[in-house]
């Protein structure tokens, strides 16, 4: 079943047509521009890949957020209130349902990139897991009892509040809502911040990495204690950063102190806590797994 996927970034939109990973029309990419002008290139992408390719009979869109996920509201298909300047507001369900007249799903780039690690991926074969992607900013998505876990909103577990030892880290956090939450601490920017350079020069044996690992292993801790998932995924770009993830597991365990039983996590968590497995793709085909869904 031919269906069309569109994941909406912040730095750049990614537009395909096909029904999964090997069968996959070579993505459009389009800048993230103004909203006016990005979405009409997105619409004019759509229907350029039906043109060459032919009909589809769903999409889904996987955007970052925060996103109005819930159809009986008014904010259902539009972003909330976001730091990415002129984008709160901004409908980007009804612009790609008018350009094809199919069913539509939405979600955050987040809980599609974890349907996709689910469907093709990392996570295959298991109804209750995390995804987290590290990178410009920090999301998380979760799926539970095999599907994305919604309610008030979706999880925005980047901005939880963690622990931070002043004395050690005396970085005060660069999120504009809240300062020193998880992603004002250990996304990409706050990195650059605190060493004054790109996060990519810092060294293995840098301290930073260390401070990060401490955030991103408090993350997973809470992960584990509130929603049980059964893995616990990383991806984007300081996510699957060589070295990062020993640390992660090592400062998770000693985090929990033995507090969970299970064998699942009697191996120093390598098994619990790993690399997410469809990489700079994943985002694409979470928005597939989406449109596959909305076809049942």
């Amino acid at each position: 079943m031919r269906v069309a996927g569109v994941e909406i970034g912040g730095t750049k939109v990614l537009v395909s047509v096909g029904d999964g990973p090997d069968a996959l029309a070579p993505p459009v990419r389009i800048p993230t521009t103004t909203p006016g002008e990005t979405m009409a290139a997105t619409v004019a992408a759509l229907r350029r890949l039906v043109a060459e390719h032919g009909p589809v009979q769903a999409a889904g869109i996987a955007s970052f957020g925060p996103l109005g996920v819930d159809p009986g509201q008014s904010s259902h298909g539009r972003i909330l209130s976001t730091p990415k300047p002129g984008w709160s507001g901004t409908d980007v369900l009804g612009p790609v349902r008018g350009a094809l007249g199919v069913p539509v799903a939405l979600d955050t780039d987040v809980n599609g990139a974890a349907l996709g690690e689910g469907a093709w991926g990392a996570a295959q074969g298991l109804a209750d897991f995390a995804y987290v992607t590290v990178g410009t900013g920090i999301g998380v998505g979760l799926v539970s009892h095999g599907r994305p876990v919604h309610g008030l909103l979706h999880p925005e577990a980047g901005h939880i509040l963690v622990r931070r030892d002043a004395s050690r880290d005396p970085f005060a956090g660069c999120c504009p809502f809240h300062g020193d939450c998880l992603e004002g601490l250990a996304a990409g920017p706050a990195i650059n911040a605190r060493l004054g350079r790109p996060a990519e020069t810092a060294g293995d044996d840098d301290p930073v990495w260390d401070l990060v690992a401490d955030y991103l292993g408090q993350l997973c801790v809470t992960l584990l204690l509130v929603s049980s998932p059964r893995r616990i995924l990383f991806g984007g770009g300081v996510g699957l950063r060589p070295g990062l993830l020993p640390r992660v597991r090592e400062r998770a365990v000693g985090l929990l102190g033995g507090y969970v039983a299970s064998p699942d996590l009697a191996d120093g968590m390598q098994g619990f806590i790993r690399p997410a497995g469809l990489g700079d793709r994943a985002g694409l085909l979470g928005a597939m797994a989406l449109a596959l869904r909305a076809r049942g």
